[in-house]
Protein backbone atom coordinates (compact mmCIF):
# COMPACT_ATOMS: atom_id res chain seq x y z
CA UNK A 1 0.00 0.00 0.00
CA UNK A 2 0.99 3.42 -0.87
CA UNK A 3 0.17 6.94 0.68
CA UNK A 4 1.15 10.52 0.37
CA UNK A 5 0.33 13.39 2.26
CA UNK A 6 1.12 17.11 4.03
CA UNK A 7 2.76 16.46 7.44
CA UNK A 8 2.18 17.71 10.70
CA UNK A 9 4.88 17.62 13.54
CA UNK A 10 5.32 16.94 16.52
CA UNK A 11 7.98 17.00 19.40
CA UNK A 12 8.67 14.09 22.04
CA UNK A 13 6.48 12.16 24.51
CA UNK A 14 3.03 13.19 22.63
CA UNK A 15 0.59 11.27 24.87
CA UNK A 16 -2.44 9.66 24.14
CA UNK A 17 -4.10 12.26 26.57
CA UNK A 18 -3.17 15.39 23.88
CA UNK A 19 -4.00 12.68 21.14
CA UNK A 20 -7.67 12.04 22.20
CA UNK A 21 -8.11 14.44 25.64
CA UNK A 22 -9.98 12.26 28.46
CA UNK A 23 -13.28 14.59 28.53
CA UNK A 24 -14.07 12.86 25.10
CA UNK A 25 -13.96 9.45 25.90
CA UNK A 26 -17.34 9.30 26.59
CA UNK A 27 -17.67 8.40 23.07
CA UNK A 28 -17.48 5.08 20.73
CA UNK A 29 -18.05 7.42 17.40
CA UNK A 30 -15.01 7.32 15.36
CA UNK A 31 -16.13 10.79 13.95
CA UNK A 32 -16.91 12.51 17.02
CA UNK A 33 -13.00 11.68 18.41
CA UNK A 34 -11.68 12.34 14.92
CA UNK A 35 -13.39 16.19 15.79
CA UNK A 36 -11.18 16.46 18.60
CA UNK A 37 -8.12 14.86 18.21
CA UNK A 38 -5.10 16.75 19.09
CA UNK A 39 -6.77 19.74 19.87
CA UNK A 40 -4.81 20.09 23.06
CA UNK A 41 -1.46 20.03 20.95
CA UNK A 42 -2.45 21.88 18.19
CA UNK A 43 -5.94 24.02 17.93
CA UNK A 44 -6.11 23.54 14.96
CA UNK A 45 -4.86 20.01 13.55
CA UNK A 46 -9.20 19.44 12.83
CA UNK A 47 -9.36 22.84 10.42
CA UNK A 48 -6.73 21.72 8.36
CA UNK A 49 -6.21 18.11 8.22
CA UNK A 50 -6.91 16.07 5.09
CA UNK A 51 -7.68 12.61 4.39
CA UNK A 52 -4.25 11.01 3.61
CA UNK A 53 -1.97 13.25 5.36
CA UNK A 54 0.69 12.05 7.52
CA UNK A 55 2.15 12.40 11.62
CA UNK A 56 5.95 12.79 12.26
CA UNK A 57 7.16 12.72 15.70
CA UNK A 58 10.08 12.70 17.85
CA UNK A 59 10.26 9.83 20.76
CA UNK A 60 7.72 7.86 22.65
CA UNK A 61 4.65 8.97 20.26
CA UNK A 62 1.35 7.52 21.95
CA UNK A 63 2.81 7.12 25.51
CA UNK A 64 0.34 7.35 28.39
CA UNK A 65 -3.02 5.12 28.94
CA UNK A 66 -3.55 1.71 26.90
CA UNK A 67 -7.36 2.80 25.50
CA UNK A 68 -7.60 2.01 21.83
CA UNK A 69 -9.19 5.74 21.39
CA UNK A 70 -6.02 7.65 20.66
CA UNK A 71 -5.04 5.77 17.24
CA UNK A 72 -8.70 5.52 16.18
CA UNK A 73 -8.91 9.35 16.54
CA UNK A 74 -5.57 10.07 14.52
CA UNK A 75 -7.01 6.89 11.97
CA UNK A 76 -10.60 8.44 11.35
CA UNK A 77 -9.11 11.78 11.34
CA UNK A 78 -7.87 10.90 7.62
CA UNK A 79 -4.04 10.26 8.52
CA UNK A 80 -2.50 7.79 6.75
CA UNK A 81 0.75 7.38 8.73
CA UNK A 82 2.16 8.37 11.45
CA UNK A 83 6.28 8.03 11.54
CA UNK A 84 7.83 8.98 14.66
CA UNK A 85 11.31 7.76 16.31
CA UNK A 86 10.01 5.12 18.32
CA UNK A 87 5.90 4.85 19.36
CA UNK A 88 4.79 3.86 23.47
CA UNK A 89 4.64 0.00 23.36
CA UNK A 90 1.08 0.08 23.91
CA UNK A 91 0.15 2.45 21.47
CA UNK A 92 2.18 0.50 18.42
CA UNK A 93 0.01 -2.40 18.94
CA UNK A 94 -3.31 -0.49 19.07
CA UNK A 95 -2.60 0.87 16.11
CA UNK A 96 -1.36 -2.54 14.27
CA UNK A 97 -5.24 -3.42 16.05
CA UNK A 98 -7.05 -0.83 14.35
CA UNK A 99 -5.23 -0.67 11.08
CA UNK A 100 -3.35 2.54 11.99
CA UNK A 101 -0.24 2.40 9.65
CA UNK A 102 2.91 3.27 11.80
CA UNK A 103 6.82 3.53 11.18
CA UNK A 104 9.82 4.24 13.03
CA UNK A 105 12.60 6.01 11.18
CA UNK A 106 14.60 8.71 13.06
CA UNK A 107 16.40 9.65 9.62
CA UNK A 108 13.28 10.59 8.28
CA UNK A 109 12.05 12.37 11.39
CA UNK A 110 14.75 14.55 11.18
CA UNK A 111 14.52 15.65 7.33
CA UNK A 112 11.14 15.67 7.68
CA UNK A 113 9.56 19.18 8.05
CA UNK A 114 5.89 20.46 8.93
CA UNK A 115 4.01 21.23 5.63
CA UNK A 116 6.22 18.75 3.86
CA UNK A 117 4.81 16.22 1.68
CA UNK A 118 5.92 13.15 2.41
CA UNK A 119 5.01 9.44 0.39
CA UNK A 120 5.69 6.21 1.37
CA UNK A 121 5.38 2.36 0.20
CA UNK A 122 4.22 0.68 3.24
CA UNK A 123 5.42 -2.65 1.72
CA UNK A 124 9.00 -1.49 1.43
CA UNK A 125 9.12 0.91 4.29
CA UNK A 126 10.58 3.42 1.80
CA UNK A 127 9.74 6.19 2.83
CA UNK A 128 10.37 9.73 0.38
CA UNK A 129 10.20 13.49 1.50
CA UNK A 130 8.80 15.11 -1.87
CA UNK A 131 9.08 18.50 -0.75
CA UNK A 132 13.34 17.57 -0.47
CA UNK A 133 13.45 14.56 -2.59
CA UNK A 134 15.21 12.37 0.14
CA UNK A 135 14.40 9.04 0.86
CA UNK A 136 14.96 7.26 3.86
CA UNK A 137 14.23 3.28 4.72
CA UNK A 138 12.25 2.15 7.66
CA UNK A 139 11.41 -1.27 8.67
CA UNK A 140 7.90 -2.62 7.01
CA UNK A 141 5.73 -4.47 8.95
CA UNK A 142 6.20 -8.34 8.02
CA UNK A 143 3.45 -9.57 5.44
CA UNK A 144 1.02 -10.97 7.99
CA UNK A 145 0.96 -7.60 10.26
CA UNK A 146 1.11 -5.67 6.68
CA UNK A 147 -2.10 -7.86 5.62
CA UNK A 148 -3.98 -7.02 9.12
CA UNK A 149 -3.38 -3.24 8.81
CA UNK A 150 -4.71 -3.26 4.83
CA UNK A 151 -7.64 -5.06 6.39
CA UNK A 152 -8.78 -2.03 8.26
CA UNK A 153 -7.33 -3.99 11.61
CA UNK A 154 -7.31 -7.04 13.55
CA UNK A 155 -11.24 -7.34 13.82
CA UNK A 156 -11.74 -7.03 10.37
CA UNK A 157 -9.01 -9.18 9.36
CA UNK A 158 -10.13 -11.88 11.29
CA UNK A 159 -14.06 -11.49 10.01
CA UNK A 160 -12.14 -11.42 6.38
CA UNK A 161 -11.05 -14.66 6.62
CA UNK A 162 -13.62 -16.18 8.40
CA UNK A 163 -15.85 -15.88 5.42
CA UNK A 164 -12.89 -17.42 3.35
Amino acid sequence: MKVQGRVFKYGNDVDTDVIIPARYLNTTSEAELASHCMEDIDKDFVKNVQKGDIIVAADNFGCGSSREHAPIAIKASGISLVIANSFARIFYRNSINIGLPILECPEAVKDISAGDTVSCDLSTGIIVNETTGKSFKAEPFPPFIQEIIDDGGLMKHIQKNLKK
